[in-house]
């Protein structure tokens, strides 16, 4: 039996380090959550208990039975208990390596038909062998901050990478013959069909880690030595981030700030998969006045939700694509649209008429730089006079990595990549290399931060989208007219601490 609770205990500080590793091994953190209990180390006495209230004091009891140790149950505040406990079971729960070792010494259950949107990923205590590597590879994921993860199947082995900050890492390598059993988990997990392996599949589901909510989009692929797998990993629970935050000079933030409160017309943010781009128009539709305006957005998929703002799901499938929305959108009486990719010829010119009618229009393309945007509008069969007469401008956008701070080494910037970066120009100063440590997982970067192109359509662009333009002269003209290419605001945050020689060249190959 536990003794009486008290609203202290001697000092105790509920804290990572200080939570009983019996208590995590033994008590389901679905169980510790729901009641706010969190069993702390004992000293040669009884457990100490910290309770979030008086109404969990009879769990007291119960975890007392369960680990067979008295209980000291004392009150501690319900957002410590939650913390403590999502730090201290994800901090026990990422040891995939000894998972492997367990399946290589004996056979894996059978995958069972438990659909990980229903439960918490830190909660495998009863889960199958299989399920709970598949749910550990997820939690480790999540907790390194990984965007994707990738599994590939080779001849003699299967290969799991993480790709974080926008590179690919090797993580584990799992038994092949375990590899059938781990894509039929992920396939009952994203509600796909477990017995089609000679078709791509797509799926998706949300599951928990911890306070997190992790949407997973799922894609797999037969090849010749099985089926491919690749899980995009959204955090629903991430914030949004603002202008201010996403890396733009000064210069580039207030020109952009003034496209976005223009009444009409088209604002194009451009660069390939994963630069970015969503992030940035979902940053300028929080800067605008949602109470004013009549804000509406077509996306596929709508990746965070934006209080204040009409959010439309389009959906091929089922007829509901950019074009066909956007035309049910203008019926809406909308002031600002953001359409989430210009894809096709229909698209272009709705979007093109609808700046043209009155309304300003956000939307999203896939080129190398801020000029290309120009021209694959008028590839697409779009008149360059309406492309002239309807545009504000482009942003072309990259993601760089930020050097760790706790590991980089300070250098003198040498003349052989000061000629490589600036392309003749003099620059000088001192960078930083990247090293590796625990805190950015031995890859000697943390994070990441946009760089930008910023093209605005001034009188000598205009003249020159309307005669058919190259993307070059475009880009000459835009540049006289003060636009920063990428690679020289990549070199700005280089000399600025950023970032490294290497990432600077890896992302902005000219």
């Amino acid at each position: 039996m536990t003794g009486a609770v008290t609203s202290s205990h001697d000092g105790t500080v509920v804290r990572c380090d200080n939570v009983s590793a019996r208590f995590v091994a033994r008590v389901p953190i679905a169980y510790a959550r729901r009641f706010g209990v969190l069993g702390l180390k004992e000293d040669n006495g009884p457990m100490p208990l910290a309770l979030k209230s008086p109404e969990a004091a009879h769990a007291a009891d119960k975890i007392a039975v369960l680990l067979g140790v008295p209980c000291a149950p004392f009150f501690a505040p319900e957002a410590d208990i939650l913390r403590v406990l999502n730090e201290a079971y994800g901090l026990q729960a990422t040891g995939v390596e000894h998972v492997i070792d367990a399946l290589h010494e004996g056979a894996a259950a059978s995958v069972g038909d438990v659909v990980l949107a229903d439960g918490d990923l830190l909660d495998h205590a009863a889960s199958s062998q299989v399920t709970k590597l598949v749910n550990l590879v997820l939690l480790e994921a999540v907790q390194r901050r990984a965007s994707d993860v990738h599994v590939q199947p080779w001849e003699h082995r299967v290969q799991v990478r993480l790709r974080i900050d926008g590179v690919l890492y090797d993580f584990v390598e799992p038994p092949p013959s375990l590899l059938e059993e781990i894509v039929s988990r992920i396939k009952v997990m994203g509600r796909m069909n477990i017995a089609e392996k000679r078709l791509p599949q797509d799926g998706r589901t949300t599951v928990k880690v911890g306070d997190k909510t992790i949407d997973l989009r799922i894609s797999t692929l037969p090849t010749c030595y099985g089926e491919r797998v690749v899980l995009r990993l959204l955090d629903k629970s991430a914030r949004l981030y603002r202008l201010t935050e996403l890396g733009m000079s000064d210069r580039d933030l207030s020109v952009f700030r003034r496209l976005i409160r223009q009444t009409h017309g088209i604002l194009l943010v451009t660069g390939p998969t994963g630069s970015g781009k969503s992030t940035t128009l979902y940053a300028a539709l929080q800067e605008l006045n949602a109470k004013e305006l009549n804000i509406v957005t077509l996306e596929d998929p709508i990746e965070y939700q934006l209080p204040g703002i009409s959010q439309t799901q389009v959906s091929d499938k089922k007829g509901m694509t950019f074009a066909t929305g956007l035309r049910t959108v203008l019926r809406q009486d909308p002031d600002v649209i953001m359409v989430g990719e210009i894809r096709d010829e229909a698209t272009a010119r709705m979007a093109i008429q609808s700046s043209l009618t009155g309304h300003l229009v956000f939307s999203t393309l896939h080129t190398n730089d801020a000029a290309g945007a120009v021209t694959r509008l008028i590839d697409l069969g779009v008149e360059p006079y309406l492309v002239a007469g309807s545009l504000l401008g482009v942003v072309a956008q990259r993601l760089i990595r930020c050097v760790c701070p706790e590991c980089r080494v300070e250098r003198p910037l040498t003349a052989e990549d000061a000629a490589v970066l600036a392309g003749g120009e003099r620059i000088a100063g001192a960078v930083f290399d990247a090293g590796g440590c625990t805190a950015c997982h031995e890859t000697g970067y943390r994070d990441r931060i946009g760089v930008f192109e910023m093209l605005t359509v001034d009188e000598a662009v205009h003249a020159l989208v309307t005669a058919h333009p190259k993307s070059s002269a475009l880009k000459q003209a835009a540049r006289k007219g003060g636009m920063t290419t990428l690679r020289e605001d990549a070199v700005r945050k280089l000399l600025a601490g950023l970032t490294t020689v290497e990432e600077v060249l890896r992302v902005t190959k000219e």
